[in-house]
């Protein structure tokens, strides 16, 4: 019966794990969909929620093999480490969307371009011809009922973090 236990653990550890993963890699394809197909450049805040998605897809990846393997520990290790990063960016995705809805004020690195002002007209048309464009982190590109991508975000995080802590019990 201890075993079969074990076994139904590590099955539910996987399963979990593993749906982790898609929903990871679902969510960076439609974000990178959205940037290459759709023409909607993400801003710095944006890609540094990302770097969750980056870190998680692999290391989801290596604690699916590791629950395979019969490593419990370190696939436990594994997925409460995931948790935590999705837990971290569904916190910066909740200062994302709040300074989208104008809550608080975004990172001065979103809202004007960088580089030094010219001062003759030639130089500044030049400028203008040469400028990349500034994407706004408090503004919200696009919204599906009522959330930005950041908001999107915050649900998905936190929904990657309560499938990877469950999936951490469960690997056991």
């Amino acid at each position: 019966m201890i075993l079969h236990s074990r076994a139904q653990d590590l099955h539910s550890a996987y399963r979990l794990g593993a749906a982790a993963l898609l929903v990871a890699l679902f969510s960076m394809a439609v974000a990178l969909g959205f940037e290459h197909l759709g023409g909607l450049a993400p801003c710095p805040l944006c890609l540094m929620q990302r770097w969750a998605y980056y870190a998680a897809i692999p290391v989801l990846f290596v604690a699916l093999v590791l629950v395979a393997a019969d490593r419990p520990l370190l696939a436990r290790l594994s997925f409460f480490t995931v948790a935590l990063a999705f837990l971290a960016n569904a916190g910066l995705g909740v200062y994302h969307a709040g300074a989208e809805w104008q809550f608080w004020l975004g990172p001065d690195t979103c809202a004007s371009a960088a580089g030094p002002v010219q001062r003759s007209v030639g130089g500044l048309l030049q400028q203008l011809g040469t400028a990349t464009p500034v994407i706004r982190c408090d503004r919200a590109a696009w919204r599906f009922l009522g959330l930005s991508f950041a908001g999107w975000n915050v649900l998905a995080s936190l929904a990657l973090a309560a499938a990877t802590l469950q999936a951490a019990r469960h690997a056991k």
